[in-house]
């Protein structure tokens, strides 16, 4: 089984070299045809090998929350707030390891009922237990996974590095239905009463049908979308790689206003009450007023470099990791700097918030828990490998995935 597919190697080169570049078009300059969803009956094929023996304004009831047993979304909830609401112990232990042959993890688990959900980039989408770490059912696929799952009702979905954007039964993996888009898919998607919705490198946001996958309405922009949609009272936020923060309403997809942020991003934002938080690629960390519709303040020093991490965010603090191996601190009304912790490499997974704890894992495979007030070190796990993807907390673990195929969970012993 190859690592990675050439083309994915590809991908990942342009992707160093410039995060957002233009979607792929044809020699027709014009929209591109509309897919139809399609139910698929057969089953996607089982790996060879089993490796480890509500009410209509947007409110909480029409999206999703983390809760203290389950991270359901790649940010834990719609808002993208990167907030867990379950406790870590205060020196994680490592409990388990869930190892993937030649195997290379790009995405964020998503952790519902006791299972962790997560796909590789080598086709395959696995369920473990999370109490013990075993595999509880693997599916193959014709497109390997960059994206994180999302998981709500019993079916779970995830779009590839193809185009296809899968729904699956939690029970065992089975396909219910696929809805094929033009372009690679990054992003988590994210729900609203009972749609879900996801974008895609071909420029377009999409609504569907959760249950059938029937299309509900979809939004295109000028260049790709490569973040999660975030969603806020009846409105959806896109930072898009043609330099706008897109909000859009999310009853039936017609755009509400942009907002210029000066550069190119694919960082997922993260909303606490009328503003959202995010990084861009020109080294600019931006708060955005949405009831203004406006730019509230700006972030940057000589230090800065792009930003491709997502921010977690409270009511006194917004933290996020940056290329030039900082992890930073804002307050969140005023974009005043409260702590800057140098890591040894690249800061492109995302934090987590875990009490008055900061959790974020580094490009040299270190894991750090950071002391939320002041930027101190508490806690720290070495892995040797590097981490793209982020932690996902829920019942007292935290779990993450490296780029070695390697998947860990740790916290208290005593909490199985």
């Amino acid at each position: 089984m190859n690592r990675i597919p050439t083309g994915r190697i590809l991908c990942v080169m342009l992707g160093a070299l410039l995060a957002c570049r233009p979607a792929t078009t044809n020699d027709d300059p014009g929209p591109a045809a509309e897919p139809s969803p399609g139910k698929v009956t057969a089953p996607a094929l089982e790996t060879p090998a089993d490796v480890a023996a509500a009410p209509a304004d947007g409110t909480a009831a029409d999206t999703a929350a983390s809760s203290d047993t389950d991270w359901p979304l790649f940010r834990g909830d719609s808002q993208a707030t990167g907030v867990a609401r379950s406790e870590l112990p205060e020196q994680p232990e490592l409990l388990w390891r869930f190892t993937v042959p030649k195997g290379a993890f790009e995405g964020t688990p998503a952790i519902v009922d006791g299972v962790v959900y997560l796909g590789d980039l080598d086709r395959n989408f696995y369920a473990l237990d999370l109490a013990t770490g075993k595999q509880r059912w693997v599916q193959t696929f014709e497109g390997g996974f960059t994206a994180s799952p999302a998981v709500r009702d019993g079916l779970l979905y995830i779009g590839d590095y193809d185009g296809r954007f899968y729904c699956l039964n939690t029970e065992d993996g089975e396909l219910v239905w696929q809805y094929d888009t033009q372009a690679e898919i990054d992003g988590s998607a994210n729900f609203f009463q009972d749609r879900v919705l996801f974008g895609s490198q071909d420029a377009t946001l999409y609504c569907l049908q959760a249950k059938t996958g029937e299309l509900v309405w979809k939004h295109t922009v000028d260049d790709q979308i490569r973040c999660s949609p975030t969603i806020v009272e009846g409105r959806c936020f896109v930072a898009g790689c043609d330099g706008l923060l897109h909000i859009i309403n999310v009853e039936d997809g017609q755009p509400m206003a942009t907002v210029p942020i000066g550069s190119p991003t694919g960082v997922t934002p993260a909303a606490l009450g009328d503003r959202v938080f995010f990084g861009a690629e020109n080294g600019t960390f931006l708060c955005v007023d949405w009831r203004k519709e406006e730019l509230a303040w700006t972030f940057k020093d000589d230090r800065t470099q792009s930003f491709r991490s997502c921010p977690a965010v409270t009511d006194q603090h917004v933290v996020f990791g940056g290329r030039d191996r900082n992890v930073r601190a804002l307050h969140p009304e005023t974009g005043e700097l409260l702590w800057r912790f140098s890591a040894r490499q690249r800061v492109d997974s995302s934090p987590v918030i875990v009490g008055q704890r900061v959790f974020v894992a580094v490009g040299d495979g270190r894991i750090h828990a950071l002391d939320l007030d002041s930027g101190e070190e508490l806690w720290q796990y070495e892995t040797g490998n590097s981490f793209t993807g982020s932690p996902a907390v829920a019942d007292g673990k935290l779990v993450i995935a490296d780029d070695r195929g390697i998947v860990y969970c740790f916290g208290s012993p005593a909490s199985d």
